[in-house]
């Protein structure tokens, strides 16, 4: 029998008065070491097109779980049999809530009632906009993915990933050396499919014994429930620190660990995933994005959000609404209206 495979979805409505009069409760004016960032929670509306994609292009989905902060789209039809509605308090405990980070929404999935052992995880702004299957994801139960080696580096203009990335891989060096790590697995670190520089990658960093870092790719991400189990029974201490930052902190770990912790333990099936993927910074001048959306070349599209002049915002909300209804024009069974 066909293994059933969920997608789950993170959104926020940044533009909420009531959800932004409780995160302003929360916010410390010129805290270090957080990331409160507008770009974190602006809205784009570009939602129903997700929708739409998962209908259009992944319909084999078995459930959607639409983890929200309570707010929901006045368009959304929630009586869809394939959505579940999941506020945040349904599945993190109630001493963590209210929480503005994503990290501590992603930590706890494993949580979510009703969820399956095989999952795909979804930031918001990463949208399906040609036919995906469920092997594009899984194959025979494990995840797809690759093993690449890079080096956690110094980004001074986002200084809050590099501690991210490190803070993951200490976790990780915990349980796993490295040189044994690619003995034990050398097909999963050099896979003919591979992109031939992440060849390059792990040759070279075959001449430092210890982890400098590892290489993911930024889209959807399939899962396992039972790693999240795992490395809770392991690191629950850890996890549960985490859990009580109310912002993205430089004292987190991510989702990433949860998938890297999957790659060294030989529980994923090697594949170029990141020829499927597109990715992009929303900016002023967005037309190599727009064209990736109309062309539909790649499977999946990322759309990241970056700091942007706020008097160009709604020319570039038009914009990029408008190439996604190029592709995707007719209203999905997810909207009411």
């Amino acid at each position: 029998m066909e293994q059933r495979i969920d997608f789950v979805i993170t959104w926020v409505d940044g533009q909420d008065e009531a959800w932004l009069k409780r995160k302003a409760q929360y916010v410390h004016n010129n805290e270090e070491g957080i990331d409160n960032r507008e770009c974190r929670y602006r809205d784009w509306g570009l939602l129903r097109y997700w929708f739409r994609g998962v209908e259009e292009f992944a319909p084999w989905v078995h459930k959607i779980h639409f983890i929200t902060e309570g707010h929901l789209p006045k368009w959304l039809n929630t009586q869809h049999p394939k959505l579940h509605i999941v506020n945040h308090a349904d599945y993190i405990p109630e001493k963590f809530l209210p929480t503005f980070s994503s990290h501590v929404l992603e930590i706890w999935m494993h949580r979510i009632e009703g969820l399956k052992e095989h999952f795909v995880y979804f930031n918001d702004d990463f949208f399906l906009i040609r036919p995906v299957t469920p092997k594009d994801f899984f194959h025979d139960g494990k995840p797809c993915d690759m093993a690449a080696f890079q080096p956690v580096v110094a980004n001074p203009s986002d200084p809050l990933m590099s501690h991210l990335y490190l803070n993951n891989m200490l976790v990780l060096c915990k349980y796993f050396n490295k040189r044994e790590n690619v003995r034990q697995q050398p097909w999963n670190y050099f896979h003919p499919g591979y992109p031939p520089l992440y060849f390059f990658y792990n040759l070279l960093e075959m001449a430092f014994p210890l982890y400098s870092g590892l290489y993911t790719v930024h889209g959807p991400m399939p899962f396992r429930k039972s790693t999240f189990e795992t490395l809770w029974e392991l690191e629950g201490e850890l996890l549960t620190q985490v859990s009580a930052n109310r912002f993205r902190s430089k004292e987190d770990v991510t989702p990433y660990l949860f998938r890297e912790w999957q790659k060294l333990s030989g529980n994923f099936h090697a594949k170029n995933v990141h020829r499927m993927l597109g990715y992009f910074g929303i900016s002023e001048d967005n037309a190599k994005l727009l064209k990736a959306i109309k062309t539909q070349k790649k499977k999946v599209l990322c759309l990241n959000d970056e700091p942007l002049d706020r008097t160009k915002e709604d020319q570039v909300r038009t914009e990029i609404q408008d190439a996604f209804t190029h592709i995707l024009p007719e209203r999905s069974a997810f909207e009411k209206f």
